[in-house]
């Protein structure tokens, strides 16, 4: 049974990886008429295109798709051929000339794990979208979680690999699903509190030193039920709060946490509380998911 993220009906996961290199994209394809969208954005770095059009004063509603990708900056450029890709579907926003797919994209550091000069370029974005499935989604070191580490508190000495995670809760007629490319400062725990991924150690350790490797941890969540983009920010931040559950110390100086939240409106609203509360335990489950696929 599919327990990830496209078990929600209409979203399409699709990955490139170039495990040599430890680097990769992964491409969140929405419904072909969008998805209500926003996004909250913590820590100093958040590495992004088009989260500014996310914001709930902002005039754009529905986004067309998602990239999560490697390659830090670099990597944004691979959004361009998930771009390309739904141009040829002729999907995308109806302007008076043209219909222009809107794809947001996050990013993590991993040029310090593998090749540095490898990055996600445009064509891989569009192989990641081409190849992009209803199927249980790959986890672990695939896409944009190739070359996530956990546990930079104590220098890259004591790091180890993280990864993509997805997970699906569905309780009480209320579903979402999510994707976390895992690459945080800190530990990774499980559901009673044990490090399972990271030094384990904490930062109180006198050795303190994050060393040369940036930290993110990025998050994506889909649902069916209706939301206002302001709906959807407040989900976004919940999700947020989730990160604090399962990664110790999470939202530091050395992360730039990017949680994106993506409905397609067609089932009616669910109670916000519940929905929250979803939001929550599915991104716990997708960080959890993300270590011990690896």
């Amino acid at each position: 049974m599919n327990q990830t993220l496209t078990a929600v009906p209409g979203f399409l996961v699709g990955h490139w990886t170039d495990l040599p290199a430890q680097t990769g994209c992964t491409a969140l394809l929405c419904p072909p008429e969008g998805a209500v969208a926003s996004a909250s954005f913590l820590g100093p770095s958040p590495g992004t295109r088009e989260g500014v059009l996310l914001a709930p004063d902002k005039k754009v509603e529905r986004v067309h798709a998602l990239l999560l990708t490697g390659g830090s900056a670099f990597g944004l450029g691979a959004a361009s051929g998930v771009v390309r890709w739904l141009e040829e579907q002729n999907i995308g926003h109806q302007t008076p000339f043209a219909r222009v797919p809107l794809v947001p994209a996050a990013v993590i550091y991993d040029l310090g794990v593998g090749d540095p000069g490898a990055r996600p370029l445009e064509e891989h974005g569009y192989v990641a979208a081409s190849t992009a499935s209803s199927e249980a989604v790959p986890r672990g070191r695939v896409g944009a979680g190739t070359g996530a580490t956990i546990g930079k508190y104590l220098g890259a000495a004591h790091t180890v690999f993280g990864g993509l995670g997805s997970a699906y809760v569905s309780r009480y007629g209320v579903s979402v699903g999510a994707l976390a490319v895992v690459n945080p400062i800190g530990d990774v725990l499980d559901e009673a509190g044990r490090v399972i991924a990271g030094p384990g150690v904490g930062p109180g350790a006198t050795a303190f030193a994050p060393g040369d490797l940036e930290s993110t941890t990025l998050i994506a969540v889909v649902t069916q039920h209706t939301l206002t983009k302001p709906e959807a920010k407040r989900l976004a931040d919940a999700a947020q709060t989730a990160l604090a559950r399962v990664i110790r110390p999470s939202h530091t100086a050395w992360d730039g946490d990017s949680a994106f939240v993506l409905s397609s409106c067609v089932l009616p609203s669910a109670d916000s509380l519940l929905l929250g509360t979803l939001v929550q335990e599915v991104v716990a489950a997708a960080v959890i998911d993300a270590v011990r696929i690896r």
